[in-house]
C-alpha cells in the first residue's frame, strides 16, 4: 500500500515470505533445481523514490547487494528499509525475499508499471548476480511447496498433505554458510548434485511436511554441509518424535511434528509477495 509520510514523500511497504529450501541442485550458470516451502515470516521493504539509493536492514545501514541490483535493473533510486523476520544469511531466502519485496514496492511507489513476471524475473536476475541465491525468488512468487526435480517447476498448497503436522514449524539458526561459498566450490557441487539426484527419485508431491524434512535430511547428510551443531540438533528432534532438516543453505535447523522443542516459530503459507499497509 501507498502513504504519505511526514517529509511528503510517497512510501509504499511489500511483504514476500521467506522460504526454506530442503533439496537443491544448481542447474547452469543462473538457475537450480530443487524442492522448498514458504514460511509466513519473511521480509518486509519499505520504499520510496530517493535522488540516491540507501538501504538499511532493521534500521541499520547496508550495502545489500541484491536490493541495490534490482532497482539498478529497474531503472530507479530509492531508499528501501527493511525488516527482516527471520534471520538473515541462515536459510531462510531472505535475499530473495528482501529483493522481491523491493522490486514490488518500488514498482508502484515509482509508477514503472511492470507486470509480475517482470519484476520476479528482475529480482532473480539480481540474485544471481550478487551470489545470494539460485532459486528463492521464484520459490516465493510461486508459494507453498515449490518443486522442480527435473519436469519444469510446478506447486502445490501446504495445507495439502500436512494434516498430521499442521501448517507450524520449529526452527533455531546457529549462523550462516555463504551462499556463494558453496557455489564456488565444485566438489561441494559434486557431492550436491548427486544427493539431489536421489532425494529426486524419492521425491513425491503428496509427501506431508515430516516427510520432506525426512527426505531433506538425507539429502543434506550426503551433501558435506552438515555441521556437528546441526547434526545434534536433528538428533534432539528425531528423540522427541520430530522429523528435521537442515534449511539450504545456513546452519539452521527447522522441524515439523514437534512441541516446543526449537526455540523458534513460524508458520508454513500460501500467501505470495504482496503490497501490504505502511
Amino acid at each position: 500500500m501507498t502513504d504519505t509520510p511526514v517529509d511528503g514523500e510517497p512510501v509504499t511497504v511489500a511483504h514476500a515470505p521467506g522460504s526454506v529450501t530442503v533439496v537443491f541442485a544448481p542447474a547452469g550458470t543462473d538457475g537450480s533445481r530443487g524442492i522448498s516451502v514458504t514460511t509466513a515470516d519473511g521480509v518486509r521493504a519499505r520504499v520510496r523514490s530517493a535522488a540516491e539509493t540507501v538501504i538499511t536492514l532493521d534500521g541499520d545501514g547496508t550495502d545489500f547487494e541484491p536490493v541495490a541490483g534490482v532497482l539498478e535493473r529497474l531503472g530507479v533510486t530509492a531508499r528501501v528499509d527493511l525488516t527482516a523476520e527471520t534471520p538473515v544469511g541462515a536459510g531462510f531466502g531472505a535475499s530473495g525475499a528482501a529483493t522481491l519485496a523491493t522490486a514490488l514496492a518500488a514498482n508502484t511507489v515509482c509508477g514503472l508499471d511492470c507486470d509480475r513476471s517482470t519484476l520476479v524475473e528482475a529480482a532473480h536476475r539480481a540474485e544471481v548476480a550478487a551470489g545470494t541465491g539460485l532459486g528463492d525468488v521464484f520459490v516465493q512468487a510461486r508459494v507453498g511447496v515449490v518443486y522442480d526435480t527435473g519436469d519444469g517447476r510446478a506447486r502445490r498448497s501446504v495445507t495439502a498433505g500436512s494434516e498430521a503436522d499442521g501448517l507450524t514449524v520449529e526452527y533455531v539458526s546457529q549462523g550462516g554458510i555463504p551462499t556463494a561459498s558453496v557455489l564456488d566450490d565444485e566438489a561441494t557441487l559434486d557431492r550436491i548434485r548427486a544427493a539431489a539426484e536421489d532425494a529426486f527419485d524419492a521425491f513425491d508431491p503428496a509427501m506431508s511436511v515430516s516427510e520432506l524434512f525426512e527426505l531433506g535430511w538425507g539429502f543434506a547428510t550426503g551433501t558435506g554441509l552438515v555441521t556437528d551443531r546441526v547434526r545434534e540438533t536433528v538428533d534432539s528432534v528425531e528423540t522427541a518424535g520430530g522429523a528435521a532438516t537442515m534449511a539450504m543453505v545456513g546452519e539452521t535447523v527447522v522441524a515439523a511434528g514437534t512441541d516446543s522443542v526449537l526455540p523458534r516459530r513460524t508458520r508454513l503459507t500460501d500467501r505470495g509477495v504482496r503490497l501490504v499497509d505502511a
